[in-house]
């Protein structure tokens, strides 16, 4: 009461010092497991190294469709074609024609790192905190207690690259990118053998390994070949796989006993954004401070039709970042955590399933709006369909399920039918999803809504709308497939099949349990196995799952980054790849092959279609859903806008802490009567037995 008194809210989780400080406050539930940018590939962890790392490109925040504008660099490069003898092309050459294509990359003078140990200096000139023994006794980056910065340089780009090829850092886009990058296979192969006469945890200095497609023209030019003609190139630029590695940092987290402390990369990232990471304790917060030597950018003045009159351009022109501090709590539960956002204690939230009611009411006709709680508190409440795909992956090599002969392609089919993915997204999203129908999420070139996109497979097209076959459909198949009854007719045997899962999260038991009784129905006995990410990630690259669920957060807004993950040269097993299923259809492949690097034509469309109907009949996922988001912001936090692609968002985000402040003193006012009742009630008690007993002593007295 003395707190609430004083201004400060009697539960306020934070400091008081911090009240009216412009901080923003948010949380997190699954902690991230990388945020080196070689390896981090979650979205999860996006939410940090979006924040930290800069690579060339990013998207621009408030336009849409996408644009990629530049990050670090002066402009987006426009490739330049060559043919195999090395002469020049038009633009507008075929794609048979083109040999490579020559991106050159021009940064920003004056760019520079956050502070960091890694780039202390002695008064010689020479790194501060090298030697055998720097580890001892220390335990996190702020154990150091010098640190320095200096400017970024394409020589920071170029190591990172040579990265995406260590072997011991196993980074998930190598396998692509070798495919991709002149020489980066063949760089891999000698870092290979060079890292088999190293002892573990040794460094390998990777400025003594040449890249043959990457140049350094100077220190702020770069130049990269990359095989054949292949436009994505320009959205992997503006993803943290290429953010840059400076060689000193790679060289200090190398040193003995760095890794045991945990004083790595993958704990402690240094970049040149707008946030650097000052608190890492994934299990209960995470901290990102403002970068003192971040500069040189502004927020956008332009953005599309009804961002001036949302309040989006307000900012026009002002440097960034707009706050100056991050703090994320972990938050296991949904309902502590939807409990201190409606306290104000969290400035945006998604829904859950236990306050959807709460938070929002669907009128007639399907439209969502806020309840009067959620106005009356000023709360706004943004919407977008996500480009994500979220599937029940089959392993193809597994003699059972995988295989494109007719009896693993009847059972998957079969199974595709059994798992209703419309009382899925009913029961647990709350409606907030939309069932695949192929692996292309709305938004990206190729989906088609309606008939012209079903999977005619899974689907019947009735009274305008798809309707899901009957399980007897699926019962049929079972018989074709040789599983009558859930029994294999060879042997007798029920069928078992086994689903490997991360598991843990909220609800979890509850899906787990709905989904055996939807393989139930067709007498299909499910086993679900849990463990925890890194034996999950190390089953699937050795192949030993049958069954899978992941998803699929679009890297960029373009077909081909779905549908390489279907594709048989990104294998998980072979390969290395993001194909987890390892499907491989030589067809499909040879389509995937030709769409890739087309422009969005009629013609791309077409063989997009035909792809779809490949893996409608061959089902190597069960197309599971694309989820709608729904993200509640207090008035407070300004200029946030949906962003599907970007992860840098951060910086864009304003808060009104003095209104803030003001919420939470008023929304958390004590409830005292209860305190007061029962004083009165012990003073109801205690005052006449006092007097009862001071009465008894006064005539103990007079005797």
């Amino acid at each position: 009461m003395f707190l609430a008194g004083c201004g400060q809210p009697w539960n306020d989780p934070y400091p008081s010092d911090d009240a009216t400080r412009n901080i923003f406050y948010s949380a997190f539930t699954d902690r991230p497991k990388h945020l080196d940018p070689a390896q981090s590939y979650t979205e999860d962890e996006a939410t940090f190294t979006g924040q930290i790392y800069e690579p060339p490109l990013q998207y621009h925040y408030l336009k849409r469709p996408y644009e990629l504008i530049p990050a670090t660099l002066e402009a987006v490069p426009q490739p330049r074609f060559v043919d195999a003898q090395g002469r020049a092309l038009p633009a507008d050459a075929p794609v048979e024609a083109i040999a490579e294509s020559v991106y050159e990359l021009r940064l920003r003078p004056g760019i520079r790192y956050q502070p960091h140990p890694a780039f202390a200096l002695d008064e010689a000139g020479q790194p501060l905190y090298l030697g055998p023994d720097i580890a001892q006794g220390r335990r996190t980056i702020s154990d150091f207690p010098r640190t320095g910065t200096r400017e970024l340089t394409v020589d920071d780009y170029l190591y990172q690259i040579k990265r995406l090829a260590h072997p011991r850092l196993h980074s998930p886009i190598y396998g692509m990118m070798a495919d991709k990058i002149v020489g980066l296979g063949d760089l891999g192969e000698r870092l290979q053998k060079a890292a088999k006469d190293l002892p573990a945890g040794a460094w390998l200095d990777l400025d003594a390994f040449p890249l043959a497609g990457v140049e350094k023209v100077d220190d702020y030019t770069l130049r990269i070949r990359i095989k054949g003609k292949y436009p994505q190139f320009l959205y992997w630029l503006a993803m943290p796989f290429f953010a840059p590695v400076p060689r000193e940092v790679d060289r200090f987290y190398a040193q003995p006993g760095m890794a045991e402390r945990n004083l790595t990369l993958d704990w402690w990232p240094v970049g040149t954004g707008p946030f650097m990471l000052s608190e890492n304790d994934p299990n209960r917060r995470m901290v990102l401070t403002r970068n003192p030597n971040f500069h040189g950018e502004t927020y956008p003045c332009e953005g599309e039709p009804g961002d001036r009159e949302a309040g989006l351009l307000e900012d026009c022109g002002k440097p960034l970042p707009l706050i100056d501090q991050a703090v994320f709590t972990r938050e296991k539960e949904a309902i502590p955590y939807w409990n201190k956002f409606l306290q104000g204690y969290y400035d945006a939230s998604g829904i859950s399933s236990d306050s959807f009611d709460q938070a929002v009411r669907v009128n007639v006709g399907g439209d969502v709006a806020l309840t009067d709680e959620m106005r009356d508190k000023g709360i706004r409440l943004l919407t977008s369909v996500k480009t994500s795909t979220f599937y029940m992956g089959f392993n193809m090599a597994d003699p059972v399920v995988g295989g494109l002969g007719e009896r693993g392609t009847l059972l998957r089919q079969a199974i595709s039918i059994a798992v209703d993915q419309e009382e899925y997204i009913s029961i647990f999203q709350n409606g907030r999803g939309i069932a695949a129908q192929s692996p292309l999420p709305p938004g990206i070139f190729g989906y088609e809504a309606g008939e012209a996109g079903l999977n005619t497979v899974v689907y019947d097209w009735v009274n305008d709308q798809p309707r899901r076959k009957a399980i007897e459909v699926a019962r049929q198949l079972m018989v074709a497939a040789g599983y009558p009854n859930g029994r294999d007719e060879k042997t007798g045997e029920p069928l078992v099949l086994y689903l490997d899962t991360t598991g843990g999260g909220m609800g979890e038991k509850s899906r787990l349990d709905w989904l055996t009784r939807q393989f139930a129905k067709i007498d299909i006995q499910l086993v679900v196995r849990s463990t925890d990410f890194n034996r999950f990630q190390d089953k699937l690259r050795k192949g030993n799952v049958q069954l899978y669920y992941l998803g699929w957060n679009a890297d960029y807004p373009d077909p081909e980054n779905f549908f390489f993950l279907l594709n048989g040269p990104e294998g998980r097993v072979a390969h290395g790849g993001e194909n987890s299923s390892n499907y491989e259809n030589p067809e499909f492949d040879r389509l995937f092959a030709r769409m890739k690097n087309m422009d969005n034509t009629p013609e791309r469309l077409g063989i997009i279609r035909t792809m779809n109907r490949i893996l409608h009949h061959d089902a190597p996922w069960v197309f599971g859903l694309h989820p709608k988001s729904y993200t509640l912001g207090h008035r407070w936090l300004k200029n946030r806008k949906p962003n599907d692609v970007g992860n840098n968002i951060l910086k864009y985000q304003r808060i009104d802490a003095a209104d803030r402040a003001n919420a939470r003193r008023d929304w958390n006012q004590p409830v005292r009567w209860p305190l007061l009742a029962g004083l009165s009630l012990v003073l109801a008690v205690i005052i006449p037995a006092w007097i009862g007993y001071r009465r008894r002593e006064r005539r103990g007295a007079v005797k």
